[in-house]
C-alpha cells in the first residue's frame, strides 16, 4: 500500500496524533493555539518566550479597523450571507503587497539584506551603515522599501515600538528587529523625508527574528486576520453597515465618457 509521509496528524480509529503527541492526553487544554500553530509550522515547541512574543504579533495584526480586507468580508456577507467561508476567504484574499503582505514582503526584505553580509554588525553604527547602503540600493532599483509609512499613522505607528519593547524585554531582539530599526533611523537622510516603520513591517521582522521562513510570513498574517475578519462579519450580523456602503459607492456612481 502506498503510504504519505507527514509529520503533522494522523488518526485511527482509537486515537488522533497531532506532532507526534496525544492530541487529547497532551494538547488539548495544555498548548495554546499560537504555541501550536508555531509547533505546526516549525516542527518543534516554540519556548514561552518565542510563544510570547509571536502571539503578540498575531495580537498586533488581528484588525486594524475598516481595512479593505474587513469591507471586502462584510461585504461578500451581504451578497452571500449563506457562505461564512465565502466572506472570510474574500477578506482574506485581500492580504497582499500592500495590506498584510508587508509583514512577509518587510521580512524577506530583510533576510536577504542580512543574508548578504559576511559578518553581522556589533552597534547601531554598523547596523546603520548596513540599512543605509541597503535602502540606497533599493531606491536606485526603484523600489519601495517595505515596513516604511502608513495610510493613518503618520508620525509612529503605535504598534511598533511596543512589540520592538517586547521583543527586548523577552530576549529576543535579534538582526532583523536591529536593522530594521536602523532603516527608521536612516531613511530620511535618504529618501528625504520621514516615515514610520508601520506595524506589519515589525511584526515581519520579529517573527524573522524568530526563525520562522519568511517565505511563509504572509501566512501568519493571514492566520491573525482571520480573527479579525471573524469579528467583522460578527459584528455585521449585529450592527450591519455592508449595505450602507454598497448603496453610498452605488448612490455616488458618475457616468464618465470612456473617450473624455
Amino acid at each position: 500500500m502506498t503510504t504519505f509521509p507527514t509529520s503533522l496528524g494522523t488518526s485511527t480509529p482509537e486515537e488522533i496524533r497531532l506532532l507526534g503527541q496525544n492530541l487529547t492526553e497532551d494538547l488539548i487544554g495544555k498548548v495554546g493555539f499560537g504555541e501550536l500553530a508555531f509547533w505546526l509550522v516549525t516542527l518543534r515547541r516554540p519556548t514561552p518566550e518565542e510563544t510570547r512574543l509571536f502571539e503578540g504579533v498575531l495580537v498586533a495584526l488581528a484588525d486594524h479597523g475598516f481595512t479593505p480586507t474587513a469591507i471586502a468580508a462584510r461585504l461578500t456577507y451581504l451578497s452571500a450571507p449563506d457562505s461564512l467561508q465565502g466572506a472570510l476567504a474574500a477578506g482574506l484574499l485581500g492580504g497582499g503587497s500592500r495590506f498584510l503582505g508587508v509583514t512577509e514582503d518587510c521580512g524577506k526584505w530583510l533576510d536577504e539584506v542580512i543574508g548578504g553580509l559576511e559578518e553581522q554588525p556589533q552597534d547601531d553604527a554598523g547596523w546603520d551603515a548596513v540599512a543605509e547602503a541597503a535602502v540606497r540600493a533599493t531606491r536606485e532599483a526603484g523600489r519601495y522599501v517595505p515596513g516604511l509609512g502608513h495610510p493613518v499613522h503618520k508620525e509612529e505607528d503605535p504598534r511598533t515600538p511596543v512589540l520592538i519593547a517586547l521583543a527586548e524585554e523577552v530576549g529576543l531582539r535579534g538582526p532583523h528587529l536591529r536593522l530594521f530599526e536602523a532603516v527608521g533611523r536612516v531613511h530620511p537622510g535618504i529618501l528625504g523625508r520621514t516615515l514610520p516603520l508601520n506595524g506589519a513591517g515589525v511584526c515581519g521582522a520579529a517573527l524573522a527574528d524568530l526563525g520562522l521562513p519568511v517565505d511563509l510570513l504572509r501566512g501568519f498574517a493571514l492566520l491573525a486576520r482571520a480573527a479579525g475578519l471573524l469579528g467583522h462579519i460578527a459584528e455585521e450580523r449585529r450592527r450591519p453597515i455592508g449595505m450602507d456602503v454598497y448603496l453610498t459607492v452605488d448612490r455616488a456612481a458618475a457616468y464618465v465618457d470612456p473617450t473624455d
